[in-house]
């Protein structure tokens, strides 16, 4: 029998970790069904969660399931699971209605009568739901509202999860750093839905924080992850100045330089890719031109930018001017000072398809342990996912794994009270400035190695710069209980298994590319 925990403690019936759209689907599913959720978000405001960031739209069906369904498997290079791409298609149109239209009343974009429907990149028609070019904020922020107003629901936001409480292949809970030495919170079902993680890269369009906690967090509890090198780069994010926009203290605070997304649905409605001797690139690379997959779009403009010098996105080209067609992108944009119509992109670390392997109801391999999101490996997206599909798996799958965490718990007996982790803090003081510097050299090492074109010689390199990284970073965990320097253990782990990954898997397919030299210009011929 495992030893029960005597410190002060909390329960719930259902514990969701994290803020976002799988988190508050999650959420609500399990209240729907009678559980009484915690929710435990380290964001303290919206814009914190990858939600928020979120721009492009939710794909549907729009009445052609089939035609979706081989648009993801065509993104995916043919590496999409299928059972998972069904569920998928299946739930699409009924949890966008019942959830975002019916119970939310998002007010997307309207032509008329009917949805205003977009088209982004290796989508065959339209059938994206938006909200301008800011959809992110538009779900969110309503659907994290009704979540709090729930009473059945408590939101505890700037309190991180550090440890899972596990024992013999279950999960009973959590510790968060609520108090000094870590606060265990007992449940019946626990539910990871952390986000991305955007924060092991130097340029992201992730929110500060995105440190794949939950992914770190799980596997050092013993549940498997999959297809951990399918790192996703967005092909067109703004340049900026370029630099580090990591702050002092290691997570990641934003910078006003930071890239800012460009949605690819200004290429589905027309805008075109040059590169620095003003000509259109993208047919020379893919017969579907700007609206070839993400992982064609984003190495090609790798390649013109290193071969010419710069990549501008030309929004002349659309049918209504910018501004009228995409307010918050030109506002943004004028922000920063971008004057004209050719705007200066580059590829930006986006989107992880791997993660927490998990079953068509979000269950790990751990019993008691859910996983939605982005932290998730649903199989989905395979080796690289089709856009305005990463809103819809966080709906879909939140639903579903809410739903089954709640019919886990067990409202008599209550969540078993095992012995959870102690966090020790007996060593307070992290030398000066010891997260930043780890996290900086972690950044250097996934965008010189693990980056959007990989070789065998940095795979390897890059597993022994982390593996020591690694290190050096348990060695004060041991002693000291502080957020950043937890964040900088599951980035350190997450890095380490994108590493491993990308060593076990030799051939090139979607996202991860393996290149034995570097590579220029559009392809030769076959």
């Amino acid at each position: 029998m495992p030893r029960e925990d005597t410190r002060a403690h909390e329960r719930a019936d259902v514990i969701v970790v994290g803020s976002g759209i799988a988190g508050c689907a999650a959420a609500l599913a399990a209240a729907r069904e009678g559980a009484d959720v915690l929710v435990l978000t380290k964001a303290s405001r919206p814009d914190e969660a990858s939600t928020d960031w979120a721009q492009g739209g939710i794909s549907t069906t729009r009445g052609d399931s089939e035609a979706l369904e081989r648009d993801i498997f065509e993104a995916s290079d043919w590496t999409a699971d299928e059972d998972a791409v069904e569920v998928l298609v299946s739930d699409a149109d009924h949890a966008v209605h019942d959830v975002l239209v019916d119970t939310l009343e998002i007010e997307f974009d309207r032509d008329g009568d009917d949805f205003d429907y977009a088209r982004e990149a290796a989508h065959s028609e339209r059938r994206i739901l938006h909200v301008d070019a800011s959809t992110g904020t538009h779900i969110l922020r309503p659907f994290l509202d009704h979540v709090d107003d729930h009473d059945r629901i408590e939101v505890r936001d700037d309190t991180a999860v550090l440890r899972l409480i596990a024992h013999e292949g279950t999960v009973h809970g959590v510790v968060s750093d609520e108090d000094s030495e870590g606060r265990p919170i007992y449940a019946g079902a626990t539910i990871l839905a952390t986000g991305g993680i955007g924060s092991l890269y130097t340029r992201s369009t992730n929110p500060p924080g995105s440190t794949g906690d939950g992914i770190a967090m799980a596997a050092l509890a013993g549940a498997d992850v999959a297809d951990m090198e399918y790192v996703q780069f967005h092909p067109t994010a703004y340049t900026g100045s370029e630099g580090p926009g990591a702050s002092e203290n290691g997570s990641g605070e934003a910078a006003s330089d930071d890239p800012f997304l460009l949605s690819e649905a200004l290429r589905g409605e027309g805008a075109i890719l040059l590169n620095g001797d003003g000509d259109r690139f993208m047919p020379e690379y893919h017969e579907d031109g700007e609206l070839a997959p993400r992982d064609v779009v984003a190495r090609a403009v790798a390649r013109e930018r290193e071969r010419t010098g710069e990549v501008l996105l030309d929004v002349s080209t659309l049918e209504e001017p910018f501004a009228d067609a995409f307010p918050d992108l030109a506002a943004e944009c004028a922000e920063r000072g971008v004057a004209g119509d050719r705007i200066p992109v580059a590829p930006c670390e986006h989107f992880l398809c791997g993660g927490i392997d998990v079953d068509d109801r979000g269950r790990t391999s751990l019993d008691g342990l859910y996983a939605v999101g982005e932290c998730a490996r649903t199989g989905v997206h395979g080796a690289n996912r089709l856009a305005s599909t990463s809103l819809l798996e966080g709906l879909v799958w939140g639903l579903r794994a809410g739903e089954g965490a709640a019919l886990d718990v067990d409202g008599e007996a209550g969540p078993t009270l095992v012995e959870a982790p102690e966090l020790l803090n007996s060593d307070p003081d992290l030398p000066p400035r010891f997260a930043a510097e780890k996290f900086t050299r972690l950044r250097r090492t996934m965008d010189e190695y693990l980056g959007l074109e990989r070789d065998p010689d940095g795979i390897a390199r890059a597993g022994a710069i982390l593996r020591r990284l690694k290190g050096e970073v348990d060695a004060y965990v041991r002693t000291r209980t502080a957020r950043d320097l937890y964040e900088l253990r599951n980035a350190s782990v997450t890095a380490l298994l994108i590493a491993r990954a990308a060593r076990e898997n030799e051939a090139s397919v979607g996202c991860h590319y393996v290149v034995e030299e570097a590579e220029v210009g559009p392809p030769t011929g076959d």
